[in-house]
């Protein structure tokens, strides 16, 4: 949920965290370890280590930024003076204890004393000369950089009080960010070492910034805030905007009618091929899937689908996953694997199910599924209930529950990749994979084979029953490790499939027999990322930030969804600012009217999709991109 733009929260007082340790569920954190916690968050930001120093003025200024401040360049010379070589993060901290982040009110009442009518906007000439003639002053292209923010300038005047709004709401936003890289970095850090968790040992007091003794000065022993220099604050504020650029594209219910997918003629002729895989949503939101290779024998016309696959529905059991939208990117395979050249995707649409038709030569091709996150996402509400998953009867013996095994019979559908009825050892690794993170080798396959039901060496549903019900009854009726696997593929605490969405890929060729096989199951980015930013940048319209001619912004529209790409052809990364609050029936994959993303040099990057919350009604979007200094 985005921060409410009317918030005045500032940085020192920020008490939300993006997850909670372990440590801080079972003591809450205290005002000083919040501040800390903060701080590290915005100086890791900038540096690898709390223990690099600040080594330049820019260096201050960014780590400043990241901490929801903006100095002024007069702020920056108190603490970096010609005798100043670095700064560590103690004397950062000390820093952020003195300069207080500037208020929403602080702001309104400098801008206000240039509003001679008292409406909330400046004339443009009035700007001029207060930036460029009084105070800190700033250079004509600073302040055209400000007047050219489209989504507070309008008719020759600056609406101070929607900028206001867009200034506090960025900074919440980054911090936001800030605090979500340390919490990301700590995961990554307690993976790779165990269940080490970084930072002080249980209500042991986070420790007192003590600054650097080579970098005691006079100015030190003073007071530094600046509240009462509204030109200071006026100027670090319009300075955070540099320039830009905003997309309006307004699409009808149901889609454009026009594009709408229709298979060829006479493909009852043509040969087929068929294979099944699955989206899975990590703890993280990062989706993985199947991936595979399709051979294709000698040119010929090749018509792809991809769509939900439909499982057995209990009556009154919702199926979430049937309205996730699924996309399929074609990429050719020439001299090596890395080396993968996009085709196509999947872009025609007749209901469900997403679809190309046209020519490829014979070769190696890569199918990388696809889906954009918008409907694949994390649940707000978790489920209390649990349901049962085995039960003893009189003799105790014990036997899985009716809704288990139907449970379990959708997901042998899922993994049955070729859809034959049966379990290849290749494709029960792909569920081992998903459920425990090991391989079964052939060894292990001998002996399933030998104790469960199997056919041509391939295991049957039954002898899946068995296997999970051999689980249970080896945990004695314990379900522990069975909700350990249907947690793995998806399902709830109420035997729902929320956070999977199993897919269907058909393939029809008219002039040779095509086999597909999955080769992988992996996160889908890398390659999938190369492929979507390389269509939208070909497809797509694009818009060049005022000024700054090497950041463009790419948009790509088709029935269902939007896509945009930032393109970064500069020596430096940028970060950009994003806001749809104006947008109207719309969701994005990122569950954020406003973020911040950061763009590394010569880089290009998938910023948001965009879909209808409701296809049946018209919806609007609308985004301002802002590039932040």
């Amino acid at each position: 949920m985005a921060i409410s733009p009317r918030s005045d929260a500032t940085f020192s007082n920020q008490k939300s965290t993006p997850s909670e340790s372990p440590r801080t569920k079972k003591f809450p954190l205290t005002e000083e370890e919040i501040f800390y916690m903060n701080c590290r968050a915005a100086y890791l930001t900038v540096f690898k280590s709390s223990l690099e120093n600040i080594i330049s003025k820019d260096q201050l200024y960014l780590a400043l930024q990241h901490a929801g401040r903006n100095p002024s360049q007069k702020t920056i010379n108190k603490y970096w003076t010609p005798q100043t070589a670095k700064l560590n993060f103690d004397d950062f901290c000390i820093i952020l204890r003195k300069e207080k982040p500037t208020s929403k009110a602080e702001l309104l009442k400098s801008f206000k004393q240039l509003d001679v009518n008292d409406d909330g906007c400046i004339l443009h000439t009035d700007l001029y000369k207060f930036l460029m003639k009084r105070g800190e002053k700033m250079t004509r292209e600073e302040v055209n950089a400000v007047i050219n923010l489209t989504d507070v300038n309008a008719d020759g005047k600056f609406d101070y009080i929607k900028f206001c709004k867009l200034y506090m709401t960025t900074n919440e936003q980054c911090l936001k960010t800030t605090l979500e890289k340390l919490e990301v970095d700590s995961k990554m850090r307690r993976h790779q070492f165990g269940n080490h968790i970084e930072g002080s040992p249980e209500r042991d007091p986070s420790p007192v910034p003590k600054p650097s003794p080579k970098i005691i000065r006079k100015t030190d022993q003073e007071t530094f805030s600046n509240k009462g220099d509204t030109r200071s604050s006026l100027l670090s504020a319009t300075r955070k905007f540099k320039t830009s650029v905003s997309f309006t594209i307004t699409m009808g219910a149901n889609g454009n009618r026009n594009s709408k997918l229709t298979e060829p003629n006479l493909i009852k002729d043509w040969q087929y091929m068929q294979s099944k895989g699955c989206f899975f949503l990590e703890e993280d939101g990062e989706i993985i899937s199947h991936q595979y290779r399709m051979q294709i024998a000698q040119r010929s016309m090749v018509y792809l689908t991809i769509k939900p696959l439909n499982l057995s529905q209990v009556e009154g059991k919702p199926s979430p996953w049937l309205s996730v939208d699924t996309a399929l990117y074609i990429l050719k395979e020439n001299e090596s694997q890395a080396n993968l050249q996009l085709v196509c995707f999947t872009e025609l649409r007749n209901r469900e199910v997403f679809g190309w038709t046209g020519e490829l030569g014979p070769g190696i091709y890569w199918l990388i599924p696809s889906t954009t996150g918008c409907r694949l996402r994390k649940k707000i509400n978790p489920v209390t209930d649990e349901a049962q998953l085995v039960y003893r009867d009189q003799t105790g013996k014990l036997f899985l529950t009716k809704e288990f095994k139907s449970t379990l019979s959708d997901i042998f559908e899922v993994i049955d990749l070729d859809g034959n009825g049966l379990l290849s050892l290749e494709e029960y690794n792909f569920f081992e994979l998903r459920t425990s993170g090991e391989k079964c080798d052939e060894d292990a396959w001998a002996v399933c084979r030998d104790n469960f039901d199997t056919k041509r060496n391939e295991l049957t549903r039954q002898g899946f029953m068995d296997l999970n019900l051999m689980e249970a009854n080896d945990r004695e009726g314990d379900p522990c490790d069975l909700w350990v696997t249907l947690h793995s593929m998806g399902y709830n605490k109420a035997l729902e499939l929320t956070e999977a969405c199993p897919f269907v890929i058909d393939i029809y060729a008219e002039k040779c027999k095509p086999k597909i096989k999955a080769v992988h199951m992996e996160a889908c980015s890398g390659q999938l990322e190369k492929a979507i930013c390389k269509s939208v940048l070909s497809k797509g319209d694009a818009k060049v930030m005022d000024g700054y001619e090497n950041i463009i912004v790419h948009t790509y529209s088709c029935d269902t969804w939007i896509t945009s790409v930032i393109e970064n052809k500069s020596d430096e990364k940028v970060i950009i600012h994003i806001n749809n609050e104006l947008s109207k029936n719309c969701v994005n994959n990122r569950g954020l009217n406003i973020f911040a993303v950061e763009v590394g040099p010569k880089s290009t990057m998938v910023c948001q999709h965009v879909m209808p919350l409701n296809e049946r009604q018209e919806w609007i979007y609308y985004c301002i991109y802002s590039l932040i200094s």
